[in-house]
């Protein structure tokens, strides 16, 4: 089956289509398309902002169409920035690196062994027939004070995932996929799609 990821990330491609290649699912860019949507989030959940993204590429093109909505959450800050990551700042300027800077700065005052955070991931497929299947997934963890590791993009390099004692960005990407919030919530959606039929059982 061949669906759109609305997305223009290069690197949300790689790591999704690593795993939903396994169920038969040809993922391609809506740029491939020819399709320059940039879609208002104007929801309130990552769930939310995951449907809005989904449909609106899926009325786009005519086909499937698969979102992921992620973002980072840290306890100390109230959940921040959680829908807004990778809007953080909410200043053009930023690229990927300035943002992960800003929240170090302002995770400066918070003590060690009360930097807990999480990455969540919300994955939600919109079809033309009108079928929406959505997972979520989550990865727990705590900030670091300095960027470590090559691999990743985004956060990754202050996430620290206790139980393999790296950040994100430390790990290969298959151990990534099999501990991440984004292959947790590729497994569930894959449960989900066998569910809707559209997946092999």
């Amino acid at each position: 089956m061949k669906v759109v990821l609305a997305s223009k990330n290069k690197h949300k491609l790689e790591e999704i289509s690593k795993i939903t290649e396994k169920f038969g699912i040809d993922l391609i860019l809506q740029s491939e398309l020819g399709i320059d949507l940039d879609v208002e989030e104007t929801g309130t959940t990552f769930e939310e902002n995951s449907f809005i993204k989904a449909e609106a590429v899926m009325k786009a093109t005519g086909l499937p169409a698969l979102a992921d909505d992620s973002g980072i959450a840290v306890d100390a800050l109230g959940g921040e920035p959680g829908i807004y990551s990778a809007r953080y700042g909410f200043d053009d300027s930023l690229d990927d690196w300035g943002r992960l800077l800003l929240l170090l700065k302002n995770t400066e005052h918070v003590p060690d062994g009360q930097r807990q955070a999480k990455f969540v991931c919300v994955i939600t497929l919109v079809t033309p027939e009108g079928q929406t299947v959505q997972a979520r997934g989550e990865i727990h963890g705590e900030l670091l004070r300095e960027a470590r590791g090559e691999n990743g993009f985004g956060y990754d390099p202050i996430f620290f995932y206790p139980p393999l004692g790296k950040t994100t960005a430390e790990l290969s990407p298959e151990e990534k996929n099999s501990v991440s919030h984004r292959g947790n919530a590729l497994k569930l959606f894959y449960e989900k799609m066998k569910e809707a039929g559209y997946a092999d059982k």
